[in-house]
């Protein structure tokens, strides 16, 4: 199969860059495999451009370069097929409406995929009849604001499926869109084994990874190691991650590691790539987010041989973290909760390393090879019905693909019907 993933900007820093890398040098061991990059900031991707994998980009934001769009006047007037609804929606423009369009009008592809909200509606709206069109959702449903579930609930209706990282947000598509000829799949993202040798489990070190954003809840880790610390002053903290733009994050911590006398014992380590080795140096993983729209960080600590304390948020930690066996489930916003399931794993050397056992075990099953062949066999199963296999009028296909604004209203009325409105506002 020719597979092609339309994605955001493959030459910066994230999750989803990450994730679709993974999963495209996978697929590219059996199959012809491209990425379409929207932008191109730099020469080279910062994180290497995955092994057998067709890269190229459609606009060129280096100042400089031959090819700059960056003065294009195209450039400076608003996208009309992105969704407003993303929050990327200000960095698309009318030339990227064009070069999205003209790209997926003439990509010789069986299986087109696109990698955000925006990207999966242009698929939707521009893509030409005949490749199997899939929409991934790397965040979760609830996290976009009503104007972009609205937005998702139209406009998807053109996609094969859509594929979701936990069967919660599957559940969510299911049951709160009306997408009954849209194949929703659940498939976790795909975390290779690391290089570095696991933890032998003996460290005196919890080691905690994420941005320092409001929503990680590092303050929460830092207030519970404090009794951590009370009771086993042998044992520290590290929390790797950068700052958020205002750097407001990283410095109420800083004041926090101090009010609470921690300066020994907690340390504000910065990003680091690649993580593995830095797991590998911990005994135990610590995750206190309010919410996860997956869990990377959790699967990548049990792949290094972690037992994971984290909060039962959602989406993702229950459907990764087996309560008792190869981690600890605790509930969101307890701190006294995390300083005990912490404790019981400091003071317990059996626990930690039967635990650590269980949690590199039963990783396993996030190993790339097993998630490639889970999008293959969907792939594969869509491209032999003919990819838009299901019977659709052109009226049908018209309506979906113009701009739907004399639908709006209806859609509204849609989500106040499904309780997703009240009072004029989203909920």
């Amino acid at each position: 199969m020719h597979i092609a993933f339309l994605l955001h900007n493959a030459y910066g820093i994230g999750g989803t860059i990450r994730t679709t890398f993974t999963l495209a040098g996978t697929l590219a061991e059996r199959h012809d495999v491209e990425i379409v990059s929207v932008f191109r900031h730099r020469r080279e991707p910062a994180l290497g451009a995955p092994p057998g994998v067709t890269l190229r980009h459609l606009l060129d934001l280096r100042r400089g370069s031959p090819g700059y769009d960056g003065a294009d006047p195209g450039h400076t007037r608003p996208a009309r097929v992105f969704p407003r609804g993303d929050g990327r929606w200000r960095q698309y423009s009318r030339l990227t409406d064009a070069r999205i369009g003209a790209c997926l009008k003439s990509l010789e592809a069986d299986v087109v995929i696109g990698t955000r909200p925006g990207l999966n509606v242009h698929i939707a709206r521009q893509a030409r009849r005949g490749p199997v069109r899939v929409g991934q959702e790397h965040l979760t449903l609830d996290s976009h604001g009503y104007r972009l579930r609205r937005e998702i609930a139209h406009r998807y209706a053109l996609l094969d499926a859509v594929t979701t990282v936990t069967e919660a947000d599957a559940r969510a598509y299911r049951t709160r869109l009306r997408l009954p000829e849209v194949r929703i799949e659940a498939v976790p993202n795909g975390v290779p084994a690391p290089a570095a040798a696991p933890a032998d489990g003996d460290s005196p070190w919890v080691v905690a990874a994420g941005r320092l954003l409001r929503v990680k809840r590092h303050d929460l880790l830092v207030n519970a190691f404090a009794k951590v610390v009370a009771a086993r002053p042998d044992w520290r903290l590290r929390i790797y991650g950068g700052g958020d733009a205002t750097g407001d994050e990283r410095d109420a911590l800083l004041a926090l590691i101090a009010r609470l006398g921690l300066h020994d014992h907690v340390h504000l380590m910065g990003p680091v790539h690649p993580m593995e080795p830095e797991w590998a140096r911990g005994s135990i993983a610590a995750v206190t987010s309010d919410r996860e729209s997956f869990g990377m960080t959790i699967v990548e600590a049990m792949r290094c041989g972690l037992p994971v304390v984290s909060t039962d948020c959602p989406h993702g930690p229950r459907e990764i973290i087996e309560d008792g066996v190869d981690g600890l489930l605790v509930p969101v916003g307890d701190e006294g909760a995390i300083a005990g399931a912490l404790l019981a794993l400091i003071n317990d050397d059996g626990l930690r390393r039967r635990a650590g056992a269980a949690a590199l075990k039963a990783s396993g099953r996030f190993d790339p090879a097993r998630i490639a062949e889970r999008h293959e066999a969907l792939f594969t199963e869509l491209a032999a019905r003919g990819g838009r296999h299901r019977p659709r009028s052109v009226l049908r296909d018209a309506v979906h693909r113009s701009r739907g604004s004399v639908l709006d209203a209806a859609y509204a009325l849609r989500y106040r019907a499904a309780g997703l409105v009240r009072g004029g506002r989203a909920v």
